[in-house]
């Protein structure tokens, strides 16, 4: 049995983190907003300019704005995304960069150990 659902105000989440974020020297706050068994969703912000460098996409990912404007870029394209946009994040290395204070949910497929 799991606990009874909760629920959160993501735009509320967004300003909290955000606040954090421009009180940090890299300009970017993050915090776990659901954690399940295959499941994992992130809340991020980052600070106008800030990035989250070139690193390895989990196998399953997808990345939604809630708030302002970010680049997603891989090797070989790159796209722009703003509030209330959603994308897969291929699966390859990538980076994202906000073109203004935003905020984003990424949602990441943890590993199922088959059976």
């Amino acid at each position: 049995m799991t606990d009874e659902p909760t629920g959160q105000n993501l735009r509320g989440l967004s300003a909290e983190l955000l606040d954090k974020a421009h009180a940090s020297r890299s300009g970017r706050a993050a915090r776990g907003v659901f954690t399940g068994t295959y499941l994992r969703q992130v809340m991020l912000t980052l600070t106008e300019d800030s990035e989250l460098a070139d690193h390895d996409s989990p196998p399953e990912a997808s990345l939604q704005v809630i708030e302002g404007r970010v680049r997603l870029a891989t090797a070989e394209a790159s796209w722009e995304l703003s509030t209330g946009d959603f994308i897969a994040i291929p699966p390859e290395r990538h980076s994202v960069t906000a073109l203004e204070d935003s905020a984003f949910l990424l949602t990441i497929r943890t590993e199922v150990h088959g059976g």
